[in-house]
């Protein structure tokens, strides 16, 4: 199935969002990371699109979304919930699964929380809902959140998305970089360099706490409607490593767990494996219901 490329205006902010597959088939919505975009679903839409329905979203300042000056939209993943929300609701998508990856797990395990009646499945890729997943990497981060003047912890942010912390991210712990292309990098190069990104990035780095206090609330989600939920992780990731997806055990009685030997973007390593993982796990949950 052809992936199209579309916009719609949602909350006044252009929204551009990839979409494939039989709008009658059972949809899954993919919700990205930092710093990237819808485009790293490319691979996972094309494989799925022949038995889904996909959406995937850029938020605004990332990818080819508007991206509304700071003045003018708050940079916040309130802010990026509602968005998702009233675009899925602009293109009457009532039912849903959802992939959560790094800023999408926030994002969506809000839209999940807040109408549980909606959500098929969820699909958790180093995404966190657990103070276990907050290991080293977040220290500078929990130091910005603590002290928004502090420069050195400033700097550190703002290296995490020149080119070299982007290639960072792709490559760190993945055993054959090879497999990486470069494409990744430089895309979201592109975006990031557009003015004012830069601090849109911090910013999302300052609310991130923000998401913390909430994690209460989506453990005790996950305990109340114990949603049908996938773990594809790669393991070996710095930013939201193995013990985060470990955590969602101690709530998620219908869960199936898969640990890969990847770093944070596991689907540019392993995405093979993941999509077949995924197909399976649809169809048994929401195909043959």
């Amino acid at each position: 199935m052809k992936t199209t490329f579309k916009t719609e205006k949602i909350n006044g902010v252009d929204i551009f969002y990839r979409e494939a597959g039989d709008k009658s088939k059972p949809t899954l919505v993919l919700l990205h990371g930092y710093p990237t975009s819808s485009h790293m679903y490319r691979n996972l839409i094309q494989s799925l699109s022949h038995k889904y329905h996909l959406i995937a979203p850029d938020y605004p300042g990332y990818g080819r979304s508007e991206q509304p000056p700071m003045a003018e939209f708050e940079y916040t993943f309130d802010n990026f919930a509602k968005i998702i929300t009233a675009l899925l609701n602009k293109l009457d998508i009532q039912k849903y699964s959802l992939y959560l990856m790094d800023y999408g797990a926030p994002i969506g395990f809000r839209i999940a929380s807040a109408s549980p009646e909606k959500i098929d499945t969820l699909i958790v890729q180093n995404g966190c809902a657990y103070e276990e997943g907050l290991e080293a990497f977040w220290d500078p981060i929990k130091a910005y959140w603590a002290d928004r003047n502090n420069k050195e912890a400033e700097n550190t942010l703002r290296g995490f998305h020149d080119l070299n912390g982007l290639k960072w991210q792709y490559t760190h712990n993945v055993p054959d970089q090879s497999v990486i292309s470069p494409d990744n990098w430089e895309i979201d190069l592109r975006h990031l360099e557009r003015p004012e990104n830069g601090a849109i990035q911090l910013a999302l780095f300052y609310d991130y706490q923000t998401n913390v206090p909430l994690y209460p609330s989506w453990q005790q989600y996950f305990r109340d409607y114990q949603p049908e939920m996938l773990i594809v992780y790669g393991k070996d990731d710095y930013i939201f490593p193995g013990s985060g997806a470990e955590a969602f055990k101690k709530d998620v009685k219908n869960l199936e767990f898969h640990l890969f030997d990847a770093g944070h973007f596991a689907l540019e390593s392993h995405g093979e494996q993941i999509s077949a993982i995924i197909d399976d796990f649809l169809d048994r949950k929401v195909l043959s219901v």
